[in-house]
C-alpha cells in the first residue's frame, strides 16, 4: 500500500490558514480607507515601530488606503524637559502656552513626522508628511478640557471644526500614505496644538473612512472601570464591543487619559464611520490582529443599534 503523500513544509500550514482567514477581510476592505492614530509605546519602542510599519505596508499591498495621524506626547515632553519646562496635563490634554506651542510644532512636524515617514518609506516610496496647517487641512477652535465634569482652560489646545480633505484624497488617489501631524491654525489665526485622537476622528469622518483605529497603551476599554486591575486574582475584563449610546453614558466616568480616545471613537461613529477601535499599541502587529483575524482585539465602538462584528473581519 502506497503511503499517502504529505505536503512539504507542512509546518508552514498555519501561515496558509492565516492567509485564508484574511480573504473575506481583503474582499471587504480592499479599496477602502482606514485612518490610524499612531502614538504611545507603539511610537517609542523600536520593535513596535518596525511592527507598525510592517502592518501599514501589508495593508498598502492589500489595496487598503491608509492614513496615519500621529501624536508625539513623549517626544514633546522630553524636549520641553531639556528646555527646563515642566509638562502639565488637564483632562488628558497638554496645557499649551504660546511658547510651548512652538515647541509642539517643531517636535511634531520637524521630528516625529519625519521619523514616521522614514519608517514607512523603508517598505516602499509611499509615505508623505503633512501637518494640519498644510492646505488648511484642519481648522481649529480653542477648546477646554473636561475635569470632573467641569470645563478647565488648557491654553492653545484646539478642536478641529473644519476639515479640508482634498490634499489627503489626492495623495490617496496616487497610492500614497499620508502621515499627518496635528497642529493647526485656528479660526482666529492662532496656532493650536490639536489632540491627535480627536483630529484622527475628524479626518476619518471627512474622508468617509471605513474604520478609525486608535493605538493606545492599554488593552482597550475596561468593563469594570475604575476598579479594573485592582484585584490581582481577577484579570481586568476588556469590553470587546460597545455602541455609541452605551459609550456616551460611560464617558464621564473614564480616566482622563482615556477620555480623548473614547471621545474620538464616539465622534467618528456618530459622524458616519461604521467602526472605531481602541487597540493596545504595546502588542506587536495589533493593527493586523484586529483587522485580519476573526477574533479581533481591543474595543470596538459601533453606532447605536449597530450590528455584531462582521464575518471575516472586524
Amino acid at each position: 500500500m502506497t503511503a499517502r503523500p504529505t505536503a512539504r513544509g507542512h509546518t508552514a500550514l498555519p501561515k496558509a490558514a492565516a492567509l485564508v482567514e484574511a480573504l473575506p477581510w481583503l474582499r471587504a476592505f480592499s479599496g477602502r480607507t482606514i485612518v490610524v492614530k499612531y502614538g504611545g509605546n507603539a511610537m517609542t519602542s523600536p520593535e513596535l515601530q518596525r511592527a507598525f510599519a510592517e502592518d501599514v505596508a501589508f495593508l498598502r499591498y492589500a489595496g487598503v488606503s491608509v492614513v496615519v495621524v500621529h501624536g508625539g506626547g513623549p517626544q514633546i515632553t522630553a524636549h520641553l524637559a531639556r528646555l527646563g519646562v515642566d509638562s502639565e496635563f488637564r483632562g488628558g490634554l497638554r496645557v499649551t502656552t504660546r511658547e510651548t506651542v512652538q515647541v509642539v510644532r517643531m517636535v511634531l512636524v520637524g521630528q516625529v513626522n519625519s521619523d514616521v515617514v522614514g519608517l514607512l518609506n523603508a517598505h516602499g516610496p509611499w509615505a508623505v508628511g503633512l501637518s494640519g496647517e498644510d492646505a488648511s487641512l484642519f481648522t481649529a477652535e480653542r477648546r477646554p478640557a473636561l475635569v470632573d465634569g467641569q470645563e478647565v482652560d488648557v491654553g492653545l489646545v484646539g478642536e478641529v471644526v473644519e476639515v479640508r480633505p482634498q490634499v489627503v484624497r489626492a495623495l490617496l488617489a496616487e497610492g500614497k500614505v499620508p502621515v499627518v501631524a496635528t497642529v493647526a491654525r485656528g479660526v482666529d489665526g492662532e496656532l493650536y496644538n490639536v489632540n491627535a485622537d480627536t483630529a484622527a476622528a475628524a479626518l476619518a469622518v471627512a474622508l468617509g473612512a471605513e474604520k478609525l483605529v486608535v493605538l493606545t497603551d492599554v488593552e482597550g476599554l475596561y468593563a469594570d472601570w475604575p476598579d479594573a486591575g485592582t484585584d490581582a486574582a481577577a484579570p481586568a475584563e476588556v469590553v470587546s464591543r460597545i455602541d455609541a449610546d452605551e459609550l456616551a453614558v460611560l464617558l464621564p466616568s473614564l480616566s482622563s487619559g482615556m477620555v480623548p480616545k473614547m471621545q474620538a471613537c464616539l465622534a467618528a461613529v456618530e459622524g458616519g464611520v461604521p467602526r472605531a477601535h481602541v487597540l493596545d499599541g504595546r502588542v506587536a502587529h495589533s493593527l493586523l490582529l484586529e483587522l485580519v483575524t476573526d477574533e479581533g482585539v481591543g474595543t470596538m465602538v459601533v453606532p447605536a443599534q449597530g450590528g455584531a462584528r462582521p464575518e471575516g473581519g472586524s
